[in-house]
């Protein structure tokens, strides 16, 4: 995205109260290399801390690879420019690996490792509390004669509900994880150790902490042998920790951040963001992100323009205002940094699709499909539009019912177009489907994930045997739906889940049910060797089928060469946006069942899909249908452009946000009147049209803004001709500009000519010239 080149600023709003900002303006996920700290200013350095007050970011302490550090630097975000802090009093020792946090108008210091690292002597981990207040610049020690944590670096600190808290960290011997707070906000200055509950993280070190929604988040760090790539929370109220487990549902997301050490987690709107640290022995410049809604893990790409950080460990990461600044840390070859960088976040409006077809799945509204499953014939209710766009099968499922039924409308009524309301629901039988198993395979297919974990609880079955079993109809189903992606994920889920528990009852349906792949994996497991003995020797393995046991014998008997066992699963299937796109170009066609008229022209859609996405929609279709089956497009009063709608289906039937401005400036209003779960399509809009305005595209601009008659947008696209009309003049759109806009454009020039400045200009020009 390129950024508008003029210098001043200008607004424009509109008549929702919201305003956009044209001038320069940070592009979203770009890192950019601030000034770096000047050697008499402050030493480069690493195991510090940073922390963010107003518009500035102080740092304190650390190493510079000969000593330890007690300095304190200031940096002006506003200005971008270094300088030492006024300070007062008595600062701590030199240290690093402290902790520091802000409360109030005070930065607070506590702990961390102490000494003379040149000559190894005095070094020491410490105990002690320093208080440095911003306003005065002074510091003050905190004394105690309470009882105290034991004295400890590389530990984690956070600020809630005016405590300081204290967790984990390295003592001299061991690594630690209990935790402590005190009280920021009165005289008592009492420590008070915290009884944790719930699934503590391990012994750790060297690890960052966050705060977010009334909870404390921790991630990775030096456990020793037990290091994880876990993320653990810990709710403050009920002093309860939790480890956020996600791998257990069935999705296509990215897998978690490598396990690492060193690395630095902030919070921003609803998400952390993980940067650098020791990842398995390497210095990554990774970023990170966790959204703590839909509970993912995702890799936040860089924008094209960055100045990305070199990897590093032990730096330090504060958030201003809407961004985030790395300080420091050590780079290759054991090097300090003395480099700032800053990273822009984005804070949209999370994505719903998933959520608004889930909904319309669960509330079974406009159900135009139900299918007999079983041997039962249970009834489920569903909608054409997504399993056809999903499946292959049940597409060609789908159309078979759709054939019959048009058969039977014509042996009716001598026709197969009646009135929707006479329409019955297409009828699609599976006497072979497992109704469990499928109406997961639903979920699956509007929600492009399933969670296991639900069933399991439903059946009390925590050991979660049952649901090794269930799965196992799911992915045969996956397999018969010809749903690739699907089929992968139930194999990675049941590798990841058979064990010497369940594996011989796996092996059992895994064989009834034909399962070639999921038995050869659970024969595989059987006769390692570290499982063998204990899985013949059980009771369960009596009442295996005489035939699985000589398998298992056989295998076991044989020669065991050395094969590295693989999912050799075709895993290039699509998600459910890949797949909502090519429905709505091609393969959704011959499934329209709603008309949508824009200025004169039909467009087909899908009424399953506008009302799951559309409030407007989902009103009109269950309330008052038209009779036609026709609807006519408005935005408010104004209709939209062509392809400012193709743009709008687009966003409604798989999220996409991509588009040119001036469709941003027809679509800005859209999310209002079309009752949009949340504004997200708009965040999008009011960017592209901040960012991306331009002289190769400001005649598009202008002719909507004039459709639109959004005077102000008019005007900053008059202007911006104006500055640029040489170049604009020069592009092929201006040859079909109506009349009206080109009279615009010339009194735009003539008043700009007349200007008292403009005039000077001309004058001087005119003087040089006769010269």
């Amino acid at each position: 995205m390129s950024s508008i080149t003029n210098s001043e600023a200008s607004t424009s709003t509109f008549d929702n109260g919201l305003t956009l900002e044209f001038g320069p303006l940070e592009t979203v996920h770009r890192w950019n290399r601030m000034p770096e700290c000047d050697e008499f200013v402050g030493a480069r350095r690493s195991k510090h801390t940073v922390v963010a007050y107003k518009e500035a970011i102080y740092v304190f302490g650390g190493d510079n690879g000969k000593c330890m550090l007690n300095d304190l630097l200031r940096f002006d975000v506003k200005e971008t420019s270094w300088g030492r802090a006024f300070a007062t009093g008595s600062p701590p020792a030199p240290r690093y690996h402290h902790s520091a946090v802000v409360y109030n108008t005070s930065m607070f210091v506590f702990g961390g490792y102490t000494g003379d690292i040149h000559s190894n002597s005095n070094l020491s981990n410490k105990n002690d509390l320093f208080e440095y207040k911003f306003y005065t610049g002074q510091w003050v020690e905190w004394k105690f004669v309470c009882r105290t944590p034991v004295p400890r670096s590389a530990h984690g600190a956070a600020v809630y509900d005016s405590k300081l808290w204290i967790f984990a960290g390295y003592d001299g011997n061991a690594r630690l994880n209990d935790m402590w707070t005190i009280s920021l906000n009165d005289d008592s200055r009492c420590w008070e150790e915290v009884e944790q509950t719930g699934e503590c993280p391990p012994t750790c070190c060297n690890f960052p902490v966050t705060v977010a929604r009334e909870c404390m988040f921790v991630f990775s760090g030096q456990s020793g042998a037990k290091i994880t790539n876990s993320l653990f929370q810990f709710n403050f109220k009920t002093k309860t920790w939790t480890r956020i487990s996600t791998e257990h549902i069935l999705r296509g997301a990215p897998a978690p951040p490598a396990r690492r050490y060193g690395h630095t987690m902030v919070a921003f709107d609803r998400h952390l963001y993980v940067f650098g640290g020791a990842a398995d022995s390497t210095l990554s410049n990774d970023l990170h992100c966790f959204d703590l809604d839909s509970q993912v893990w995702s890799v936040v790409l860089p924008a094209c323009d960055s100045v990305v950080p070199s990897g590093r460990l032990f730096h330090a990461a504060a958030v201003v205002g809407d961004a985030m600044f790395i300080f420091g840390g050590t780079v290759d070859n054991n090097v300090r940094s003395g480099e700032m960088y800053r990273f822009q976040f984005s804070n949209y409006p999370k994505c719903t699709l998933h959520d608004d077809y889930g909904k319309i799945l669960e509330s079974k509204e406009v159900c135009d499909v139900q299918f007999t499953v079983g041997a039962e014939e249970k009834k489920i209710l569903a909608h054409t539009a997504l399993v056809a766009a999903r499946s292959l099968y049940l597409r060609n499922k789908v159309r078979q019912a759709k054939e019959s039924r048009d058969r039977h409308l014509e042996k009716l009524f001598g026709t197969n177009k009646v009135a929707f309301t006479d329409v019955p629901l297409l009828e699609v039988k599976l006497k072979e489907a497992n109704p469990e198993a499928f109406e997961m395979v639903l979920n699956y297919i509007y929600m492009d994930c399933i969670d296991p974990t639900k069933k399991a609880k439903q059946r009390d079955d925590p050991l979660g045997n049952c649901i090794v079993l269930l799965m196992m109809d799911v992915y045969r189903l996956a397999v018969q739906f010809e749903m690739g992606r699907l089929e992968h994920l139930c194999v990675q889920y049941l590798e990841a889940t058979i064990c010497l528990k369940n594996v011989l009852e796996a092996l059992h349906n895994a064989h009834k049910l034909e399962l070639d792949f999921i038995k050869e994996f659970c024969l595989r497991f059987i006769v390692k060797d570290a499982n063998y003995n204990s899985i013949v020797m059980s009771k369960e393995f009596e009442n295996l089928d005489r035939g699985l046991m000589v398998e298992i014998i056989r295998l076991k008997q044989s020669p065991q060469s050395k094969v590295v066992y693989e999912n050799s699963l075709d895993t290039s299937g699509s998600s459910l946006e890949e797949d909502m796109a090519m429905f709505l170009r091609t393969t959704g066609k011959e499934f329209c069942d709603i008309d949508l008229v824009l200025d004169g022209t039909v467009i087909s859609a899908h009424k399953t899909i506008l009302a799951a996405r559309c409030a407007y929609f989902e009103g009109m279709f269950r309330s008052f249908m038209p009779p036609d089956n026709r609807v006519r497009i408005q935005i408010g009063e104004m209709t939209p452009s062509q392809e400012a709608f193709d743009s709008l289906l687009r966003y409604i039937y798989y999220g996409d946000i991509s588009m040119p401005p001036e469709d941003s400036l027809y679509l800005f209003s859209a999310p209002f009147f079309y009752g949009f779960t949340n504004n997200r399509l708009q965040a999008f809009c009011k960017q592209n049209l901040e960012m991306n305005v331009t002289f190769e595209n400001v005649i598009q601009i202008l002719e909507a803004a004039d459709r639109m008659q959004a005077m102000d947008m008019k005007k900053y696209a008059l202007d911006l001709i104006v500055h640029h009309f040489t170049k604009v003049a020069k592009l092929p759109r201006l040859k079909v500009l109506s009349k009206e806009l080109i009279l615009d454009i010339l009194t735009a020039l003539a008043n700009d000519m007349s200007d008292p400045k403009m005039c000077q200009d001309v004058s001087s020009i005119s003087l040089s010239s006769d010269s």
